[in-house]
């Protein structure tokens, strides 16, 4: 089975499609159409490979904990995507998505945001791009991620607040799409995970992709083979993870892991572990595994991490779990929190909330001494400093 891409329909597996209200079918079937094309095409890759490495700051290295190797006894490398312009992996796919939404002759864009690094992400390429820019984003969320809040604001974004159901990303998402279907012409909807209508989850995908292109490249000139033992990523939508794990998922001998925001426990009715909790359901236009009630009311995620915090997975990763070609975790917030701690104090880096359930697999699974074990540090803890502040 090719895990990587979807079919023509935008499957894997059982998973994806498009399932849109009849006002959106001309914009998403404009993307399914021109999407490849367009950003296959010499001239977008000169212009988007010159923004990844001059205006971003790719490559992103490949760092070789040693410290955290040592204590864990085995051979761990981080992906430092927290060193990209703006703090995240989001950047990759935001600029691409502008670009790509400027080829298609759309001057106003709309983004939803958890953690706000998307926001950010997707304010940034548009006033780099010259675009008008709103980001929907929970009330809650706004409030716990202020500083990246401000950051929007500062590069000239409108910022509007989802207030309905639990105020958080999955209600930001819905903000989004109802702006979508009102201004379907002028608009392009950047969504920044591989969720959403075919064609979405691919194309974030393959934006995302850079991550497992340099970790092949960049293990290729540090050890002398391109496939690690391991990749390791956390998952909430999970555009870090697809983009980490991309160049890998057809590889027999690499073994996948998934880090679920498991919240309080998955049987604490407050959790976001969605391979544990969900059941087969159509979320924000396509088909995956949704955590929800018997009659199809989506159940309110929780995580300490506001990037995690989705009743959903994307397609991509729903395939990967029901075929069983990665393995799946679910890391409570104080086992993220633990890692989060562990990583500062003897590494001196400050991963982001999310990245640190990513890092607590170490402390549930036994990796053999020479295993090559690759982590995606999807992104710094700036923004997390008021919720770590409080676990001092």
């Amino acid at each position: 089975m090719n895990f990587q891409n979807p079919d023509k329909n935008g499957y894997y597996g059982d998973f994806g499609g498009a399932f849109i209200p009849e006002m959106l079918y001309p914009n998403v079937a404009e993307l399914q159409e021109k999407y490849i094309q367009i950003i296959e095409s010499e001239e977008f890759q000169d212009e988007f490979q010159d923004l990844l490495k001059n205006y971003v700051g790719r490559a992103t290295p490949l760092y070789f904990a040693k410290n955290l190797s040592e204590k864990h006894q085995t051979q761990i490398y981080l992906k430092r995507e927290d060193l990209n312009h703006t703090g995240a992996h989001k950047i990759n796919n935001a600029l691409g998505q502008a670009l790509l939404a400027k080829k298609l002759g759309k001057h106003r864009i709309i983004a939803e945001t958890g953690a706000g690094q998307h926001g950010v992400a997707t304010a940034t390429a548009c006033a780099l791009l010259g675009l008008e820019c709103i980001v929907y984003m929970g009330e809650i969320d706004i409030q716990r991620q202020a500083p990246n809040v401000a950051r929007m604001k500062m590069l000239g974004a409108t910022v509007i607040p989802a207030t309905s159901g639990s105020k958080t990303l999955k209600d930001a998402v819905n903000e989004a799409l109802r702006d979508w279907i009102n201004n379907p012409s002028t608009t392009h909807y950047i969504i920044g995970s591989v969720v959403g209508p075919h064609p979405f989850p691919d194309l974030v995908a393959r934006f995302q992709s850079i991550i497992s292109k340099e970790i092949k490249e960049q293990l290729n000139e540090k050890i002398g083979r391109e496939n690690p033992d391991y990749v390791i990523a956390c998952v909430g939508g999970g555009s870090n993870a697809a983009g980490t794990f991309y160049h890998f998922v057809n590889e027999e001998n690499v073994k996948i892991i998934a880090a679920e925001a498991g919240g309080l426990g998955v049987d604490s009715g407050k959790s976001a572990a969605t391979t544990f909790l969900g059941t087969l359901g159509i979320l924000h236009g396509s088909q995956s595994l949704v955590m929800q009630t018997e009659d199809g009311q989506v159940i309110e995620p929780h995580s300490i991490s506001a990037g995690l915090d989705y009743p959903g997975i994307g397609p991509m990763h729903a395939n990967l779990f029901n075929q069983k070609r990665a393995e799946f975790f679910s890391i409570n917030d104080d086992e993220a929190l633990k890692s989060a701690f562990e990583l500062t104090r003897i590494e001196g880096i400050i991963p982001a909330l999310e990245s640190a359930h990513a890092l607590a697999v170490l402390d549930k699974k036994k990796f053999e001494k020479d295993d090559v074990v690759v982590i995606c540090l999807s992104g710094r803890g700036d923004k997390d400093m008021e919720t770590y502040l409080k676990h001092l």
